[in-house]
């Protein structure tokens, strides 16, 4: 067994695993580091190992695209989200109740899919309450600010960060799937780059100031309009991964979507998949 240290969202996590895993995680190469005499505390620690199914109680599943998460406990309290793709089991990830210390038992199948799953999980839950947030989203830069694309799936994230690539000279694609966002102690938000990136590999470990979230609606016409107090605050809250009935990890998260909410302007689009959806987008909201 090896360890490694990685660092997403200035947040740093180790893994500890056989060198047959870290073969596997190409997509973490940008964001491993090396331990310093300044280091600060792991986030979390995962051990990866093959092994069988744990006996738990289950409390949700969560399904999209033939993939299950099916989230649980242990009888001694212990927290359990076990990955299912297609009906069969592919991991089982076991964590302290402050998700600090895991272990992720590999059934074999799609062992990659389950790592991810398990390290995106341990990411999500434990920075929760160091007001961090996993975001299902798009995320494009330009002119070094971040610009956050969200809504359900199929509303066309990944193709209007494509059309700012296409028609928004000095674009680029910071993330097409899983960023992060940090508020940092003077108040501001960051985006950040991750390892997960959905189906579009982009696993870039950039940051930038947020400069607006844009929340996505498919139309026959292109209009955008701006979302304050409440409405702004519900249309961040659905995109951003969390246990929520944890009521420390609810907290934490509930603190982010204000800070966000009151400092980051919020915008509802609907939009074509167009080049002029493209361009209001992006007159209005960097204006």
């Amino acid at each position: 067994m090896e360890k490694r240290h990685f660092i997403v969202a200035e947040h740093l996590f180790t893994i500890e695993a056989e060198e047959s895993i870290f073969q596997q995680m190409g997509n973490y190469v940008p964001f491993q580091t090396e331990l310093a005499a300044d280091s600060p505390a792991p986030l979390f620690s995962l051990t990866v190992i093959d092994g069988e199914a744990i006996d738990y109680v289950e409390e949700l599943t969560q399904e999209e695209e033939g993939q299950e998460i099916i989230c649980g406990h242990t009888a001694d309290g212990r927290s359990v989200f076990e990955t299912r793709w297609n009906g069969k089991s592919a991991g089982w990830l076991i964590s302290t109740p402050d998700y600090t210390d895991a272990t992720l038992r590999l059934s074999g199948y799609l062992p990659k899919s389950a790592l991810d799953n398990a390290l995106m999980v341990l990411f999500a839950m434990a920075s929760a309450v160091h007001g961090t947030a996993l975001f299902h989203s798009a995320v494009v830069s330009l002119d070094g600010k971040g610009y956050m694309f969200l809504g359900r799936s199929g509303t066309g994230k990944s193709t209007h960060a494509r059309l700012w690539r296409k028609y928004i000279e000095g674009t680029e694609l910071m993330n097409d799937d899983n960023p992060a966002v940090r508020i940092m102690p003077d108040g501001v938000a960051w985006v950040y780059g991750t390892p997960w990136s959905g189906k579009t590999p982009c696993y870039k470990n950039v940051s930038c100031p947020v400069g607006a979230i844009v929340l996505l609606s498919q139309a026959p016409y292109n209009k955008i309009e701006r979302l304050k107090g409440v409405a702004a605050y519900a249309a961040v809250m659905p995109s951003i991964s969390g246990k929520r009935w944890d009521r420390k990890i609810a907290d934490g998260l509930h603190e982010t979507e204000n800070a966000l909410a009151g400092s980051v302007p919020v915008w509802h689009l609907d939009c074509l998949p167009d080049e002029a959806a493209a361009r209001l987008c992006k007159d209005t909201v960097t204006a």
